[in-house]
């Protein structure tokens, strides 16, 4: 059990103020990466420990079940066992379900709802709109936003314009189905998440002899990631003090990324107004980031305008100097993807543990060139906070309206391709309001976006390679390379990490309309940069499609930023026409025939002409294939796909030159595995490579 000064030793001189403040209203302003858990866990069991405080007076309120955890276990190794550290859901449902028979006239607590979507299904059934799925769940998240935000049915009007929200349909309406669903749950006996806090804050409000016993069993409180308490919270916060004032807050306003949905940092900016007596404390010393990261960092963040920016931190890197960010610029999207799958595998063969890279990007539509790039490459990944692209129902959707489609065929693939989804509702100049909805549009316009990188193909040859590329992501993932939104990262780390996509329109998002939306956005990509320790890469498309119309570079990387490359003229339409020629200009080995689909020119035959498959050849094969990754530690996919395989197994390649030939097979597989596979083509046995190995 550590004493008072272990806990003290080891600290930086600004933890170590942090820690030994006075009680009373402390507000540590920590940037990214300068030890903040450190420091709040470190100041609990410096009171603990030194007699100030009895463990069980304290309440730690986290923004996440993980961070609770985290901050659980660091007290315990402290010597600081028994201090609660809950999320502020937790605490205010174990004071519910605690003092329900005061509060509910001597009954339990009310079930409490998972989930908003069927009673909002059912309030804009009443509200006489018909909605499917997403529009249902933008209402929920718009009812969540004015309930967070302390807006009653009747003033939510106001308050969305006021706030400048995009809501789902119109204002009105919302508040209709808002009213209607109040009334639901009511008529039901359920209550909602945002319920049961107001049910906490009704409890010590109302109820005197529940404020008492409350705050005589919490006296001292912690509250992390200050920045993204929204009003509800904060009201829970202030009936849990009662007018008492030992509060220590920690946060960022530079990674205020929550506003849409009800956060506000302007508590963590107006802390000394509430409190004339605070002490503040400023930690800058990041030890996360290499210099070169935190110089980035910084350069991003320093151009930040409006009111957060006051509380703005300049950051000194502590770590051993790293490589400088790489900036690039590509073509299209498609060339970014496959480059940075390049980087990635590489990484991985100089020893970076896949777990260890992020690819981050703005919208979870962007994840699917990524996703097939990293396939492709055989690097293996892992989806942080979304689902795979191509099992998104959206998606899903739209092929099936694209294989079902039987109209007049249209001059070209594009348009015969947005005559198909106007079938599911998709138009390109329709992007709808609300976050699933517009989530929705973008996914099926990146379909779209592969169709106009595919243009001589016909409409079932395209729904063919959707489906080859549907077939090969639908691979078992295990520990690899993170995809993730800028906002699931937010409290991650990586060694190395990939910031793409960072085009104006793509970041800034396009409907960042107002000045705090824009600056939102700014802050969405400082915390894309400190998420990495060593290695970071910025990189964007001039277009989305080779050819396709031409886009800035988003305004929020600096231009003075190191490693910049001159951006790469956008193709010309010969050039394009010469790209897509080259695709398709594989022809099948035995009738001579133009292959379209991924798999048939890895196999370089047609699908239906006959196979000249040695199958005793293909079994040793996978039996090697299957070895190699388990002593890799990697699934078997990373080695070769099973169409790699069997494409080896029918063409039977005697040389290098011959293997080389083999989509799928690049100078690194080939270097790595080249001669293992030509003894197998020759006739050796698994069980003789094994030995020699």
């Amino acid at each position: 059990m550590a004493d008072s000064s272990e806990i003290l030793a080891g600290l930086d001189p600004d933890q170590a103020v942090a820690v030994t403040a006075p009680a009373g209203p402390l507000c540590i302003l920590a940037g990214a990466g300068t030890g903040k858990t450190r420091a709040i866990t470190h100041r609990i069991a410096h009171r603990v420990r030194s007699g100030q405080v009895r463990a069980q007076h304290v309440l730690a309120v986290t923004f996440t079940a993980r961070a609770a955890a985290e901050m659980r276990e660091r007290l315990g190794r402290l010597g600081a066992d028994g201090v609660q550290a809950r999320t502020f859901h937790a605490a205010a449902l174990r004071q519910v379900r605690y003092f329900a028979p005061r509060l509910f006239s001597g009954r339990d607590m009310p079930e409490l709802l998972d989930s908003k979507a069927r009673l909002v299904g059912a309030a804009a059934t009443r509200a006489g709109l018909r909605t499917d799925r997403e529009v249902a769940r933008d209402l929920a998240s718009e009812i969540e936003w004015a309930k967070a935000s302390l807006v009653e049915p009747d003033d939510y009007a106001a308050a969305a314009s006021k706030a400048m929200r995009e809501p789902p349909l119109d204002a009105a309406k919302v508040a209709q189905v808002y009213a209607h669903y109040e009334r639901l749950k009511r008529a039901q006996g359920v209550i909602d998440f945002e319920d049961m806090i107001r049910a906490a804050i009704w409890a010590v409000e109302e109820h005197p002899d529940v404020a008492e016993q409350v705050r005589a069993q919490y006296r001292h409180f912690v509250v992390d990631e200050y920045q993204d308490v929204n009003p509800m919270q904060q009201r829970l916060l202030d009936a849990w003090l009662g007018g008492r004032e030992d509060l220590t807050v920690v946060g960022d306003a530079s990674q205020t990324i929550y506003s849409f949905t009800g956060a506000s940092a302007s508590y963590l900016v107006d802390f000394k107004r509430r409190h004339p007596a605070a002490t503040v404390v400023r930690l800058v010393r990041d030890y996360r980031s290499t210099p070169q990261v935190v110089g980035l960092a910084n350069a991003v963040i320093s151009r930040a305008r409006g009111d957060l920016s006051r509380l703005r931190l300049e950051l000194v890197g502590q770590r051993p100097a790293g490589p400088e960010p790489t900036v690039r610029i590509f073509a299209d999207e498609p060339e970014e993807a496959a480059a940075v799958a390049a980087r990635c595998a590489e990484l991985i063969a100089g020893g970076t543990p896949a777990r260890e890279i992020a690819i981050l990007f703005r919208v979870n539509a962007q994840s699917e060139v990524y996703q097939e790039a990293l396939a492709e490459a055989g690097v293996p990944y892992v989806l942080h906070g979304t689902e795979r692209f191509f099992d998104r129902v959206e998606v899903r959707e739209a092929m099936f309206a694209l294989r079902a489609y039987r109209g007049e065929p249209a001059d070209g693939l594009v348009p015969t391709v947005h005559a198909a989804l106007e079938r599911v509702g998709w138009r390109p100049d329709a992007a709808p309001a609300g976050g699933a909805q517009r989530e929705r549009w973008e996914s099926v316009a990146a379909l779209v976006a592969l169709a106009e990188g595919m243009p001589t193909l016909s409409l079932e040859e395209f729904h063919a390679e959707l489906a080859r590329r549907a077939a090969l992501q639908h691979v078992p993932t295990v520990e690899g390379v993170t995809l993730s939104s800028l906002h699931s990262a937010k409290g991650l780390e990586w060694d190395a990490v990939f910031l793409v996509g960072l085009a104006e329109g793509t970041l800034p998002v396009i409907h960042a309309r107002t000045p705090d939306a824009v600056e939102e956005e700014r802050r969405l990509l400082y915390v894309g940069v400190t998420r990495a320790r060593h290695t970071l890469w910025l990189s964007h498309a001039s277009a989305r499609t080779p050819g396709g119309r031409s886009r800035r570079p988003s305004r929020f990387v600096p231009s003075s930023a190191p490693s910049a490359q001159a951006v790469r003229k956008p193709l010309d339409k010969a050039a394009v026409a010469g790209r897509v020629r080259r695709v398709m200009a594989v022809s099948c080995r035995v009738c001579g025939a133009g292959l379209v689909n991924g798999a048939e020119r890895k196999l370089g035959r047609c699908a239906t002409c006959p196979s000249d498959l040695d199958e005793e050849l293909l079994a040793r094969l996978v039996d090697w294939r299957a070895r190699l990754a388990a002593v890799q530690k990697v699934p078997a996919f990373v080695i070769f796909t099973d169409v790699t395989l069997a494409a080896i197994a029918e063409r039977r390649p005697g040389r290098r030159e011959e293997l080389a030939v083999i989509a799928g097979i690049g100078p690194r597989k080939l270097g790595l595995y080249g001669d293992d596979v030509l003894a197998l083509v020759a006739g050796t046995s698994v069980d003789t490579l094994t030995e020699q190995a």
